[in-house]
């Protein structure tokens, strides 16, 4: 048996699931604001090669074995790259990384000089420069010039080696130590090799470029946009 209601009843109900719509879309939770596009890749990349020792240790967080892996190529004097630590990095860290989900490797691309030499800091240990920073003081020390970026990058005196040594106090260089890892010659051919070996090898060439489980990805990534890539692949 079809029941008929009457037209008032039907513009009601009519009415009520387009408020409902609205109210949806106002939230943020319509269907249409729930999918998110996959971020399309630029390339293949051969893992096993990838992953293969290079020409400084590999700064890596997480799980060896976790079934993602990511490894990210930048430049400390990219904008986009800074975007991408500074709005990114932590969440994916805590819901992928620090779980075990994820593996992330950053490697150095300098695009400049400047560049070149906030990567070498961020390599020493500035209590003893001629030696190795361990992994966690080289992400804390990449974090923290990222979020100075615009105040060493681009100083409003134009002097950027002492903006960047007055960032790097912060971090504990002392005029003596921020000099002796600058002058370190080997470490600049190995930062240097290591933005070869990228460009090379695997096709970067521009930042932040990002190789994950086989496939090369170009540009800045959102929490939205790198979650629903890494949760495809799990």
């Amino acid at each position: 048996m079809t029941i008929s209601l009457p037209a008032s009843t039907r513009r009601q109900l009519l009415g009520g699931v387009a408020i409902s719509a609205a109210g949806l879309a106002v939230l943020g939770t319509a269907p249409s604001a729930l999918a998110v596009d996959l971020p399309e890749a630029s390339g293949k990349v051969d893992m096993a090669k990838v992953l293969q020792p290079g020409p400084l240790p590999e700064m890596a967080l997480g799980d060896e074995k976790a079934r993602v892996t990511i490894v990210e190529y930048m430049s400390m004097t990219c904008p986009h790259c800074a975007h991408f630590h500074n709005a990114t990095f932590d969440a994916i860290k805590t819901k992928y990384i620090d779980t075990g989900k994820v593996r992330f490797i950053l490697r150095e691309f300098p695009f400049d000089p400047v560049a070149t030499a906030a990567f070498m800091l961020a390599r020493c240990n500035p209590a003893k420069p001629q030696e190795m920073a361990d992994v966690n003081s080289y992400y804390a020390m990449v974090s923290m010039l990222f979020k100075q970026q615009r105040a060493w990058a681009a100083p409003a005196d134009g002097n950027v080696r002492n903006a960047l040594m007055q960032t790097s106090k912060i971090a504990g260089y002392s005029q003596e130590s921020f000099e002796a890892c600058l002058t370190n010659q080997k470490l600049l051919d190995q930062v240097n090799a290591t933005m070869k070996r990228g460009a090379d090898e695997f096709g970067v060439n521009s930042t932040p470029t990002f190789l994950i489980n086989g496939n090369r990805y170009s540009g800045d990534m959102s929490v939205e946009a790198m979650s629903a890539l890494i949760d495809s692949l799990l």
